[in-house]
């Protein structure tokens, strides 16, 4: 049961979310408890930011194969380049900034944004200006995979290959308005607005700090962080990565996922965009079923994660990593 402290604290109540909040804590003590962790914890951290990081870039646009990332050294031959790198800056960064995101957010998502689009560019760590937009949460379209958890035949894979399909051969992508039978997402509210808003969302964020508010689970505060940074869109482009960036971190400083083992946007890839889009409509709506698929999405993409970590774990116990 939540406390009523919180101001979140209702959404751990809602259909479907308790148990969603059971499941992740569940999958996330056995990886936990995994051999492996016991001798090789900082592997297993290393190798789930890469794989994260490949993911959050696919969301953003560039599907590298996961041994391209890891073969490559310079990422500033194109855009998709750039965006992997950036997704490589985050996810190395991102343990640093703990310290800084318990009291001052907005320095955090500032800081993000720079670690995204480079400091070469002039819009890098500021949010958006009156009269500008916000790139699209997700330019390419990414197919669920063929086989998800509840089917009995379906095992992680230790080399990041087959998790999910991207574009067929001439098949069409889109961005928020893409082919996928869903209404579009409402364009980005005004800078102003996004400001207020942000300045609000680190004021609850403080204030949840200050008070020690322990009774909401990591789950509901990760998700909602993570669906107000895609509603808001506060920067003019990577808003995607920077807000799965930002649900790793509260995961990590709400001490679900202390050693950021459990790369949940792995999950939103294998989970695919168009039940990404459909989930991110659902926290759009404010209502409480759409609330609650939200969240339950997340928790979705997280102990997909979890298992992604689970077959690292696995393969290193049989020498194969």
């Amino acid at each position: 049961m939540s406390t009523g402290t919180d101001p979140l604290a209702p959404l751990a109540d809602l259909p479907g979310v308790p148990e969603a909040v059971a499941e992740v804590r569940k999958a996330v003590d056995r990886l936990y408890g995994h051999r492996v962790m016991r001798r090789r914890a900082p592997e297993v951290t290393s190798e789930a930011a890469l794989r994260g990081a490949r993911a959050s870039a696919a969301l953003d646009g560039a599907d590298w194969p996961l041994e391209e990332v890891r073969r490559r050294s310079d990422f500033s031959a194109d855009p998709e380049a750039r965006t992997v790198g950036g997704a490589l800056r985050i996810s190395a960064e991102a343990g640093q900034l703990l310290s800084v995101w318990r009291h001052s957010p907005l320095q955090v998502l500032a800081r993000l944004h720079l670690l995204a689009v480079g400091d070469a560019d002039e819009s890098a760590g500021r949010p958006r200006l009156p009269g500008e937009g916000a790139a699209a949460l997700f330019p390419l379209e990414l197919k669920a995979a063929d086989t998800l958890p509840h089917d009995p035949g379906h095992e992680a894979h230790a080399d990041g290959a087959a998790h999910h399909h991207g574009p067929a051969d001439g098949e069409t992508t889109q961005g928020d308005d893409g082919p996928t039978g869903l209404p579009e997402l409402p364009p980005a509210p005004s800078a102003e607005e996004a400001t207020a808003r942000l300045e609000q969302l680190a004021q609850l964020l403080a204030a949840r700090t200050e008070g020690s508010s322990g009774g909401t689970p990591a789950l509901v505060v990760s998700a909602v962080v993570h669906g107000e940074l895609l509603a808001l869109r506060p920067f003019g482009s990577h808003n995607g990565m920077i807000a799965r960036a930002a649900q790793r971190i509260v995961l990590v400083a709400e001490g679900l996922d202390p050693k950021a083992i459990c790369p949940a946007e792995v999950g939103f890839v294998e989970l695919g965009t168009v039940a990404y889009r459909r989930a991110l409509q659902g926290y759009l709506s404010g209502t409480a079923e759409g609330m609650a698929a939200w969240i339950v999405h997340c928790g979705e993409a997280l102990r997909l994660g979890v298992r992604e970590s689970t077959a690292v774990c696995e393969a290193m116990q049989r020498g194969m990593v």
